[in-house]
């Protein structure tokens, strides 16, 4: 126990003293929404409502981070192979995370609202597409940790072609890297449901479909709500759509040669979809929330769709198999979850136990509940489902704190173990390795604690005791942040090891005199005493099931006593020799452990509410006496004094608040702390005068006059009312001096003792608590240890580990349970797309998806002209390839100077001096030039093909193009070094005039378009004018 010694108030807390603050955190965090996965580092990223988010690793790795803005993330991820997360909250601020650290290392502003994101992997560039149409292009620098745009941009306009869409639904909702050629094309689907294929190099799109010249066909306005890949080279795009139709299109994939034919079909009429996948959403109208694809050996290939939260259908979650035979017959699965869907994704996990790699399947409920299925047992029944005995459907697990099969009613926090002998980190990581992981279809483990057995509780520094709704107990080892099982009990009595399927409402435990006692709803009252330690272990582990066999190395005896009433609250004497039981019914019992014997039995008459919630044995200063008393709190904030041996009412009149609350807390404090008068220790109490009765309640907390409260006279020397919102919770920490408070906001206030004075306060984000219905058990469990370390336990869900005082550190490895990356992990060096791609292996209408694809057998590498192209990216996105708005409207003429654009403004030469040999080049063709160099440039690209084939000599071949440089210099040329250069500078030249090009090709549209709204007003104008003349 701690004690602080401060001069001139020993004991008394100070602001300095204490740092309210969340230490760790660990399972589902509530409230989440979004979902992004790295297969690469392995780890899962959860986004919440609040701007959290919570990144799961291996070896049960993991960490929360909370952005300095609580919005709701819109997108999310990785950039994969290095350690940096992006993330997108509803304010369009683009927000980077260093997962290895830990933090947030920049936060760019967006100005237009973001609709699209999409991080090119392998790079650390990213596209963004906005409500207007347009995509931008960004860029991360990972050394100076700052996001930069770039010149390279698509605007609106340019990626329609000769289409013509309307800018209402203008808004780009997927940008798509195409597999197997991510650094040459994206694929861009609009609002509209327009879908456009880009070439990055030629800055124009190669293929154009749907939109509204399409649907308009079929008197149908529908607009796109998901999208994805269906196949692994790009050739099969899938789209969901608001009136919860899911379409598939054909996409041209292949090489330079079919990119030309596809640009021929770029004037050509637009092409329909390939087919049109029935799941049954179009019935309810349910727009398509999401879809994903994902490929597997032979038919497996299956398409995931989730259909809109808000909109109930009976399946609104699917799976439908994607092969050949799709139009024929559609095989189709839907998964009944508990709950509407918000998001999903497919979270690979490797256990090294049994060496199988587990697929789990992984959706998040509306509620921000998370379930597993077993993504192999899907893509089997999906497979055997038309068999003569098709598969069981697989079964839906819900992830909650892994070993609690059930709720948690009541629990104790020890921190500091006063009996602690040793620990030994080595048996700690020895536990943890035995932990199944959050999302695994593992077994949970149902034995104990190390290899060489349980022995002792002395070996743990922490210890954490859980009492849960089916009447089990659970020892965990909380020395470290993960919580590690020790032991169970589950027996009633010594002749019964079953289950009592009661709840248990109160808990409470001496170490040093070895006695567990537990109370629960139906009134039982269990006094475990515990074997002298070390404990002896017959089978190298003790059963978190609590068998007799298992069980008896450790429990001594169990005794039995039946109070009047649910067990509220439970509390030792001094020397462990009589158990103070308060029951829901308001009465309060004195037991004999001895025995057990129940030594009296006395009812609290209070007026609205006799539930005894605290009971505490103590000794005040009575008219010159001292007074041993129990000290009594009821569910209405009423305080009560008995006689700690007879058990007589002292009081005759309850003290209590003109306006009562709920209680939560009492406790006895002695005015000068801890330094009061010792009369030496009894029974029942410590023999330390206490003067101070403090009463906490949801609405206020009250330090009142021990020996006023004795007389039944109500005199209060403190008091603090909480306004802004109820207090849910409140505990006493370091020997009394500090007041913890919990509010159902997740707010914590740290106040002094028995002052209350606000030292401290601070917010736990994402902890939203409830204070508990009546007649029903909570849904939170909250407990504190006397160090002021918390352990906040919510819905099973997740588990809060705060701390108030300042510099303490209560767990060990606490940097190893929150590293989620892992820095030295070896990562190949390879450029391979994101889907596997394997030989054709049958015709039909997905065969065009494999054609040219490597076999399965062949090691991925990485080809030089994939490398290449990513190499080229930094010098493409670094050039505008379009000019701004705003430089277009620079540029535009005035009245007073009226300029127009001629193709004669573009200069091939350029202002150069030209060497003496290039006299001859001046009097060549312009039209000529340009087609020599693109010639010229074709041959270089064949040459460098070739060079790896063709073996030439090197020093006779340095000799003659020396020679050669020699005759050309002789005659005025240029070398072969100085040529070589100059079709660099006029290919430069050349980008630059196919530049200006097409700014004038803009203009000649914009022109266009303004001559013919002004003929059309012309003839509008005119026709009036007659209409007047007629009707004249």
């Amino acid at each position: 126990m701690l004690v602080l010694q401060r001069e001139g108030n020993p004991d008394g807390l100070k602001s300095e003293d204490v740092n309210p603050r969340l230490i760790y955190h660990y399972g589902l965090p509530s409230g989440c929404n979004l979902l992004a996965y790295d297969p690469t580092q392995k780890i899962l990223a959860m986004s919440t409502l609040d701007g959290r988010i919570k990144l799961f690793g291996p070896d049960n790795t993991q960490v929360v981070m909370e952005s300095p803005e609580a919005e709701q993330n819109k997108f999310l991820q990785f950039i994969h192979t290095q350690q940096f997360l992006i993330s997108i909250n509803a304010k369009n601020h683009m927000e980077v995370w260093d997962i290895d650290k830990k933090t947030l290392v920049h936060v760019h502003v967006y100005n237009e609202e973001i609709t699209s994101f999409t991080v090119l992997q392998r790079t650390f560039y990213m596209y963004v597409g906005d409500s207007s149409g347009n995509v931008s292009v960004l860029k991360f620098d990972n050394e100076t940790c700052n996001i930069t745009q770039m010149k390279y941009r698509i605007p609106f306009q340019a990626s329609q072609g000769s289409s013509t869409e309307d800018l209402n639904d203008a808004a780009v909702m997927y940008i798509l890297p195409q597999p197997a050629a991510e650094s040459k094309r994206i694929l861009i689907i609009y609002k509209s449901g327009f879908i456009s294929l880009w070439s990055i190099q030629d800055s124009k799109p190669l293929f154009t479909t749907g939109g509204t010249l399409i649907y308009s066909l079929n008197h149908d306005t529908k607009k796109v709500t998901a999208a994805c890949w269906a196949c692994p080279v790009g050739s099969k795009v899938v789209t969901g759509y608001d009136n919860g139709e899911i379409l598939m299109w054909s996409v041209p994939h292949s090489d330079s040669k079919a990119e030309l034919a596809t640009n021929k079909e770029l004037s050509g009429a637009q092409s329909g979809p390939l087919f049109k996948l029935n799941l049954g959403y179009k019935i309810d109208k349910t727009p398509i929330a999401k879809l994903k694809w994902a490929y597997a050996e032979g038919k497996a290939s299956r398409l995931y769709a989730l259909g809109a939260s808000d909109f109930s259908s009976v399946n609104s979650l699917q799976v439908v198999v994607i092969n050949d035979q799709i139009e024929s017959r559609t095989t189709k699965l839907g998964i009944a979850s508990s709950e509407p869907c918000v998001d999903f994704d497919i979270v690979s996990s490797y256990n090294e136990h049994n060496k199988h790699k587990d697929d789990c399947f992984l959706v998040v409920g509306k509620s921000g509940h998370v379930y597993l299925y077993d993504d192999f047992l899907i893509e089997k029944y999906l497979l055997q489902s038309q068999s003569k005995s098709p598969p069981s459907l697989p079964k839906e697990v819900k992830v909650r704190l892994p070993f609690s099969d059930s709720c948690i009613t009541v629990a104790k926090f020890i921190t500091d173990n006063p009996c602690m002998i040793c620990s030994s980190d080595q048996e700690y990581i020895s536990l943890s390795k035995k932990i199944p992981a959050l999302f695994s279809f593992e077994a949970k483990q149902k034995d104990g604690s190390s290899s060489t057995g349980f022995t002792s509780f002395s070996n743990f520094k922490n210890i954490y005791i859980t009492g849960h709704n089916n009447g089990a107990i659970n020892f965990w080892d909380a020395s470290a942040p993960l919580l590690i099982p020790i032991v169970s009990f589950n027996q009633q009595s010594e002749d019964d090891q079953s289950l009592s399927g009661v709840p248990l409402t109160a808990l409470c435990y001496d170490m040093e005199a070895r006695l567990l006692i537990s109370g629960d709803q139906s009134g039982t009252v269990r006094i475990f005493k515990f074997k002298p330690e070390p404990y002896a272990t017959e089978s190298g582990f003790l059963s978190l099931q609590g068998s007799s066999k298992k069980g008896s190395n450790i429990i001594h005896s169990i005794k039995l006593v039946k109070a009047n009433g649910s067990v509220l609250s439970v509390i030792t004497s001094q020397d462990s020799k009589y158990i103070a039981v308060g029951s829901d019914q308001g009465y309060v019992s004195l037991i004999d452990v001895a025995g057990p014997t129940l030594l009296y039995e006395r009812h609290i008459a209070s007026e609205l509410s006799t539930a005894v919630i605290s009971l505490q044995f103590g000794m005040c200063s009575l008219h010159g006496f001292e007074k041993r008393v129990l000290a009594v709190a009821t569910k209405d904030s009423s305080a009560w004094a008995l006689d700690s041996e007879t058990g007589n009412i002292l009081n005759t009149a309850a003290v209590r608040p003109k306006k009562p609350s709920k209680a939560l807390l009492m406790q006895l404090l002695d005015e000068h702390g801890t330094s009061g008068v010792s009369s030496g220790g009894n029974s029942f109490d410590d023999g330390l005068v206490k003067d101070l009765l403090l009463l906490c309640s949801e609405k206020a907390v009250y330090v009142y006059s021990l020996p006023h409260v004795v007389q039944g006279v109500k005199k209060v020397c403190y008091k603090k009312k909480f306004n802004s919102s109820l207090c849910c919770w409140a505990s006493t920490f370091c020997s009394d001096t500090g007041l913890v408070l919990v509010f159902t906001t997740g707010k914590i206030e740290i106040r002094s003792l028995p002052e209350l004075s606000l030292l401290k306060a601070t917010s736990i984000r994402g902890l939203a608590l409830s204070t508990s219905k009546p007649n029903s058990l909570p849904d939170s469990s909250i407990c504190a240890s006397q160090n002021g370390d918390i352990i906040m336990v919510n819905d099973d869900q997740e588990v809060f580990i705060a701390s108030v005082l300042l510099q303490r550190e209560i767990f060990r490895h606490l940097d190893s349970a929150t590293q989620v990356y892992n820095k030295d992990l070896i990562i190949p060096q390879v450029i391979q797309s994101d889907h596997v791609i394997h030989k054709e292996k049958k015709k039909g209408i997905f065969s065009s998806m494999i054609k040219g694809s490597k076999p399965k057998h062949e090691p991925e590498t990485e080809p030089d002209s994939a490398r290449e192209s990513f190499e080229e990216l930094s010098m493409l996105f670094s050039v505008a390839n379009f000019p701004l708005e705003s430089e277009i409207q620079e540029n535009l003429p005035t009245d007073a100077d009226e300029v127009e654009l001629d193709i004669d403004d573009i200069d091939i030469d350029g202002p150069e001096e030209k060497p003496k040999g290039k006299i001859m080049m001046a009097a060549l063709n312009k039209q000529k030039l340009t087609s020599k160099f693109n010639a010229f440039k074709g041959k270089l690209k064949e040459m460098n093909a070739k060079k790896e084939k063709v073996q030439v000599k090197e020093e006779p071949q340095d000799e003659k193009t020396g020679s050669i440089d020699q005759i050309k210099k002789k005659y005025g040329f240029s070398s072969t070094g100085e040529t070589t250069s100059a079709a660099k500078m006029a290919q430069n030249k050349l980008s630059d005039n196919i530049r200006k090009l097409k700014g004038i090709n803009l203009r000649t549209a914009e022109m266009q378009d303004n001559a013919q709204t002004f003929s059309s007003m012309a003839k509008d104008l005119l026709r009036t004018a007659e209409n007047d003349r007629r009707a004249s």
